[in-house]
């Protein structure tokens, strides 16, 4: 077993079988939604050893802190164990649509600083994690038709409960969504070009994605979501390669 230190000094003990990476990045967690998944984030992210966490936005659903759920704040209790200066992990938490209006107040209450996007480089490649509502022509246009629309598939996945067959189904089959998730790559891609990244990495469609732009030698990824199963994110080995993973 090796250890980290909390913020009263406790030690919290990891397994040694844990995998080094460079980073972790998770989005589209939605506290307070029924369906969000916090228990299980925790558990991926105690198989890791990272030097970097990244919350890419939509950590949270609304502004009703009543309906966050003891697992809810287990999370984000751990979460901020994780942000102790003494275990040497930059956290960073990159805002979302969802988020807005709550960042001030987390961002005091977990310690750790909310960005609108986050760069880093590996391996002389450079990244730039950004939620990606900010190229969500349609959201931004129409507030509220896509609170709305969120709302409906948010009911149609609680009918799921755990097998969410349904709302796997229409997000398979819908065009809209594929629409969507190619307009958040496209507008996400041309604006890490003025950037000069090599690789952009999203969230915000739950869709996980990793599409290459040859014409302009990008790469482009999305993490998917924590609130769908398979839930989805993303790990940065040292070596620079980046991997899409599943958790049931």
């Amino acid at each position: 077993m090796h250890s980290i230190a909390n913020l009263q000094g406790e030690i919290i003990l990891q397994d040694e079988n844990t995998v080094s990476v460079d980073t972790v990045i998770i989005s589209d967690i939605h506290l307070g939604s029924e369906v969000s998944r916090p228990k299980q984030v925790v558990e991926m992210l105690e198989k890791y050893k990272f030097k970097r966490l990244i919350l890419l936005g939509d950590i949270f659903d609304h502004l009703n802190f009543a309906r966050l759920k003891k697992t809810h704040w287990n999370m984000l209790s751990y979460i901020r164990k994780l942000s102790n200066p003494k275990n040497f992990i930059d956290v960073i938490w990159v805002e979302g649509n969802h988020d807005e209006g709550l960042t001030e107040i987390m961002s005091h209450l977990i310690g750790i600083e909310v960005l609108k996007e986050y760069t880093w480089e590996i391996k002389d490649k450079k990244i730039l994690a950004i939620h990606g509502h900010q190229f969500d022509r349609f959201l931004n246009e129409n507030v509220v038709i896509s609170s709305a629309a969120s709302f409906v598939y948010d009911r149609i996945q609680r009918w799921g409960k755990d097998k969410q067959t349904i709302a796997r189904y229409l997000k398979k089959k819908s065009k809209g969504w594929l629409r969507l998730s190619n307009k958040v790559a496209d507008g996400a891609v041309e604006y890490g070009r003025h950037l000069k990244a090599n690789i952009v990495i999203c969230g915000h469609t739950h869709k996980e994605a990793e599409i290459p732009y040859t014409d302009v030698n990008m790469v482009y990824y999305n993490t998917g979501c924590w609130t769908d199963l398979p839930s989805t994110y993303i790990v940065v080995h040292s070596d620079g390669g980046i991997e899409i993973k599943y958790m049931e």
